[in-house]
């Protein structure tokens, strides 16, 4: 079955369009839509306005998956959120409905659609980065406590086909296959095979802006973050312990600077203009990682009042 995937960078309006999406099927075809989100901060509590989630209106609409789930000290993983994702996409189309993926997240589509996702794609992802630093001290630091056999059997319990192919001796291999596990929710035995199955055919529809016009609408989309209280947001979950230095759910972009912000390292001012400065980079960022993707079906978009007749080329070229 075909499946719709709205794709972009932030403030392209891509929940926007999976709503108005959403809003077609049901009134054309008949037929319940539920939207998957692809996004790795979505899908955390008390992020509601720093990670953009869907107004409540949408919420109320059409059911959401992978949205406002997770506490954030809790661990979630592209490998996770594909294996999970595609159990619920069969689920929805088993039982007649339509499934939209929307999302900017680029290794949680590429796991999603792909089923994989190759290793080398990490290093260009800031918040793999992070949390591989902790991942391998903690693991380092095991290893020095608890010894190398108990890592060993671990890795055997998660990838016992690796497993087989290691000794005790071989320590270094032994901490990569169980940093790889945990940083993706895949064996690494599974990532050399490249073999995963997915059971649908996803449609990839990606929203493109002309790069002015897409930074204006992220300055825009901040100052209104800003205004419905982003940085109370922020200062509930310091006030509850959590920090983005440890939690790697906060180690995001408009996340990061209000911290600095509330801990005195920043001015207002300066937390503004740093939180636009940032978010226009990963905009970039993330345009640079979808252009890869040769089987996107690019829409060019220079108004939010386009946004209705984008929903029906969408629909028109999936012909449900």
């Amino acid at each position: 079955m075909k499946v719709p995937a709205i794709i972009g960078p932030t403030a392209s309006g891509k929940t926007k369009i999976s709503f108005q999406l959403a809003n077609q099927i049901k009134d054309k075809h008949h037929r319940i839509p539920e939207i998957i989100s692809a996004d790795s901060r979505q899908v955390y509590k008390g992020l509601k306005i720093a990670s953009s989630q869907p107004p409540e209106e949408y919420l109320a609409m059409f059911k959401h998956h992978f949205v406002d789930t997770l506490e954030p000290e809790m661990e979630f993983n592209a490998g996770q959120f594909g294996s999970d994702a595609r159990k619920i996409i069969s689920d929805i189309i088993e039982k007649g409905k339509i499934p939209i993926i929307v999302g900017g997240s680029g290794l949680y589509i590429r796991s999603l659609i792909y089923g994989l996702f190759d290793l080398n794609d990490f290093e260009e992802d800031e918040s793999f980065r992070f949390k591989q630093k902790l991942v391998r001290k903690s693991l380092y630091e095991r290893l020095d406590k608890e010894g190398v056999e108990i890592l060993y059997y671990e890795l055997k319990k998660f990838d016992e086909e690796s497993a087989t192919k290691m000794t005790v001796s071989n320590t270094r291999r032994i901490i990569r296959a169980l940093e790889i596990y945990y940083l993706t929710g895949i064996p690494i035995s599974m990532h050399h095979k490249k073999k995963i199955h997915v059971g649908f055919d996803a449609v990839q529809f990606g929203i493109n802006w002309d790069r002015r016009k897409l930074y204006e609408r992220i300055n825009r989309r901040v100052d209104n973050m800003l205004e419905n209280g982003l940085v109370d947001e922020i200062s509930v979950c310091k006030a509850k312990g959590y920090d983005y230095k440890v939690q790697n759910s906060l180690n995001t972009v408009g996340v990061k600077e209000v911290f600095d912000y509330l801990n005195g390292k920043l001015s207002y001012k300066e937390m503004v203009e740093l939180i636009k400065q940032n978010t226009r980079r990963f905009a970039k960022r993330q345009m640079t990682w979808f252009r890869k993707d040769k089987n996107i079906k690019w829409i060019d978009v220079d108004d939010e009042g386009n946004f209705e007749s984008v929903a029906e080329e969408i629909l028109h070229k999936l012909s449900l």
